[in-house]
């Protein structure tokens, strides 16, 4: 037999300020609310469910287990609620409105702020709110409407739903290590013998790399040792000043190869070629300025990695 719950949403919001404040008195300050006001819309809430969410202590509120999977979908609930409240905001006044860009560490180093410099010709007074991460986090935030659109890899991540993605250029991965490294005279590499190093990941907060996905797919353990590491900047020092090796594309390593601070390791494989795109929700439609960063993107990427590549498979942007 199901139950049917009755969730009252205001009291939802007013829970997790609770719960996070740990006090009905500071929660009821932050709510601008009266205390016993608060006190009785948790005590409406819990009669409501049928089910004790809070107790009260010396110490301050405390969460009981059910408490803890309410909050968690509490919190989601008003941050969907702030997020309608900015983008009705921003839909009054989009002339102000910044474009908000999610991007991959490794083209965030070099494409998307010559893309950017580019954009700038054309929209002086423009405001841009660039963020880096982990493709999966991007593509996660797009659909929680905290980015207007991202750019990254398509091999990698089945497309997510309510998602679409548009090819803008694509570049290739060099296996990259420090000039004294001990396989800088090896030949014909495998993976086998790349996995013996250790490894920095130039991804935030989650291990989901590319080399996860190739090895997986070649069925090989990953490296004993992997350090995720969310700055390329940090990466490329702690690739130069110890064993450790590192995926990253070519134009983004380029100039410290040319000046052999890095070395590209003797070792090529058809998988490391990648299409760079951009991804937006579905349906969404891009204005002018928008648009226009993202033709810069593709026209930067396909000049650096023409250049740096050797070859550029030109795409429709």
């Amino acid at each position: 037999m199901s139950v049917l719950l009755e969730i009252d949403p205001k009291k939802l919001l007013y829970f997790a300020t609770v719960i996070e404040q740990g006090s009905l008195n500071r929660a009821a300050k932050l709510l601008s609310v009266s205390q016993p006001a608060l006190s009785t819309s948790m005590n409406r809430l819990e009669a409501e469910l049928g089910m004790q969410l809070i107790e009260r202590g010396p110490k301050g509120i405390v969460t009981t287990r059910s408490g803890d999977i309410l909050y968690c979908h509490a919190r989601v609930i008003r941050e969907e609620v702030e997020l309608a409240e900015r983008d009705l905001l921003n839909s009054l006044d989009v002339h102000n409105e910044a474009i908000r860009l999610g991007s991959l560490p490794s083209l965030a180093s070099k494409i998307v702020p010559m893309a950017m410099r580019k954009w700038r010709d054309a929209h002086q007074d423009g405001q841009l709110q660039v963020v880096e991460n982990a493709q999966v986090d991007l593509l996660i935030g797009l659909l929680r409407r905290d980015f207007d659109f991202v750019v990254g890899f398509t091999e990698v991540f089945d497309m997510l739903d309510g998602l679409r993605q548009r090819v803008l250029f694509r570049d290739t991965l060099r296996v990259i290590a420090r000039v004294d490294h001990p396989l800088r005279k090896s030949e014909n590499l495998t993976w086998e013998q790349l996995v013996q190093y250790p490894w920095i990941s130039p991804t935030s907060r989650r291990t989901h790399t590319v080399l996860d996905h190739i090895l997986k797919t070649m069925n090989l353990a990953l490296p004993s040792q992997v350090t995720v590491c969310g700055s390329v900047s940090l990466l490329k020092s702690l690739v130069a000043e110890t064993d450790h090796i590192a995926l990253l594309p070519a134009h983004a390593v380029h100039e410290e190869i040319a000046e052999q601070r890095l070395l590209p390791l003797a070792f090529d494989d058809p998988v490391l070629s990648r299409d760079i795109a951009v991804f937006f929700r579905e349906g969404y439609q891009m204005d002018q300025p928008r648009k226009d960063l993202v033709t810069c993107i593709a026209e930067v990427g396909l000049e650096l990695c023409h250049d740096h590549n050797g070859h550029q498979d030109v795409r429709h942007v």
